[in-house]
């Protein structure tokens, strides 16, 4: 639309000087990433006789501990997500995931839920020595985000939650079998092309069956299949590069392997609004939502149902972003937030 705007514009001369310099004003709101930064520290911590987690820290050694949960689940961490915080004050922990990233064994489902997870970041608090830190998660990161200060309260300072995700079976459904296909028609016939029509009643466990069986041509296709699904509706617009990575095999198995899993097994949550009906224990919490307006991979109603159990947290729509953290709006919020939080 920008763009059509800026070609009438270029007919008439006063009306583009007027666009360009509203285009200025409205870039220079948006904020840049922290700059890039290395680790300081970089491990594998044994959480069961089967995984090791990855984790690494960078920034301050003695400042302000925050720590970020990727998404996915499945998704793994990025050097880009160290760059949402002030290196000169926070001490930033990052962690792979069991099965994601660098932790081994990659793509492994057994004693992998979200429950091990919460126990995964509490053994590694403890293990860093760190009393209490700041929690920033989005997308499944705001959703072991959630579970994990509903579990351990006590030991969060602040919440940072973005694209929120609770995983109750009607958002599992809107995306990977029927809501979104109605907005995205065309990229969700890409999605469902490597199963079979008779199937298609239940995409979920159909994609679960291949994913996990013994045909390793067919469960590669599937897991390219299924995260470029994700990839290419992360964003209002399509971004190849971003696509591009479901062309790692190991990424994408990862990624589709383990976030398959956790949707058939309804998150491995006791009743399926769990979060949502927990949130009592966490109202206490300093926290800021973000949540983009048009996110179609975790709909705004997730974060409206939050936003209205939890009314003391600060609650931010972005008006012109979907799901990905990468959006300038959603971006400059959620280093605002981590900004706000950096003292505590």
């Amino acid at each position: 639309m920008i763009y059509r705007l800026v070609q009438i514009a270029r007919k008439n001369s006063s009306v583009y000087r007027v666009l360009q310099r509203t285009m200025a004003t409205e870039s220079s709101k948006f904020r840049e990433m922290y700059p890039d930064i290395e680790p300081y520290d970089t491990g594998m911590l044994k959480v069961s006789d089967i995984h090791q987690v990855y984790y690494e820290q960078s920034g301050n050694k003695n400042g302000n501990p925050v720590i970020f949960l990727h998404g996915g689940p499945g998704g793994g961490t990025s050097a880009r997500d160290r760059t949402f915080f002030d290196p000169n004050v926070y001490r930033i922990v990052l962690m792979d995931q069991r099965g994601a990233g660098k932790s081994l064994p990659a793509a492994e489902l057994k004693e992998n839920t979200t429950w091990n997870l919460v126990a995964d970041v509490e053994k590694l608090r403890e293990k860093l020595g760190i009393e209490k830190w700041v929690v920033f998660g989005g997308s499944w990161g705001s959703t072991l985000s959630l579970a994990y200060a509903e579990t351990h309260p006590d030991r969060v300072k602040a919440l940072i939650l973005r694209g929120i995700f609770t995983l109750r079976r009607k958002e599992v459904l809107w995306y990977n079998q029927e809501g979104a296909n109605f907005i995205l028609p065309d990229l969700y016939e890409e999605y469902i092309e490597p199963i079979p029509q008779v199937e298609r009643c239940d995409l979920i466990g159909a994609y679960y069956r291949r994913l996990t069986g013994s045909d390793e041509k067919v469960q590669l296709e599937c897991a390219k299949a299924w995260s470029k699904w994700e990839l290419k509706t992360s964003k209002l617009y399509v971004d190849d590069s971003y696509v591009a990575r479901a062309e790692a095999d190991i990424w994408a198995l990862q990624f589709a392997r383990i976030e398959c899993h956790y949707f058939v097994n309804g998150g491995f949550f006791e009743r399926d609004d769990q979060l949502l009906a927990n949130v009592d224990k966490i109202r206490h919490i300093p926290t800021t939502i973000v949540q983009g307006r048009y996110d179609l991979v975790c709909p705004m109603e997730t974060a409206w149902k939050l936003h209205r159990a939890f009314p003391e947290a600060e609650f931010h729509i972005i008006a012109d972003a979907g799901h990905s953290n990468k959006e300038p709006g959603t971006q400059s919020k959620l280093l605002d937030a981590c900004d706000k939080y950096k003292n505590l």
